[in-house]
């Protein structure tokens, strides 16, 4: 015959605890999502933000499209 353990209410709130702890598998229709998932849970650094920031500014703004280049309009 088995025995039953009987739990003390702080063993039975250590358990709840640790379960609500544990990752919860989720499951996703496309790559995409789980990229804009994962982007929402992410935070950048301060240091990476500023650095990304600077890159943009220095960027070259992009030429004529390439239509306008063919038509020859401005």
């Amino acid at each position: 015959m088995k025995q039953q353990k009987t739990y003390t209410p702080q063993e039975q709130q250590q358990a709840s605890e640790a379960q609500s702890r544990q990752t919860v598998a989720r499951e996703f229709a496309s790559v995409e999502e789980m990229l804009r998932y994962d982007a929402k849970q992410a935070r950048v650094p301060l240091g990476v933000t500023h650095r990304l920031n600077q890159t943009l500014r220095n960027e070259a703004s992009p030429g004529r499209p390439w239509w306008r280049r063919w038509l020859g309009r401005q």
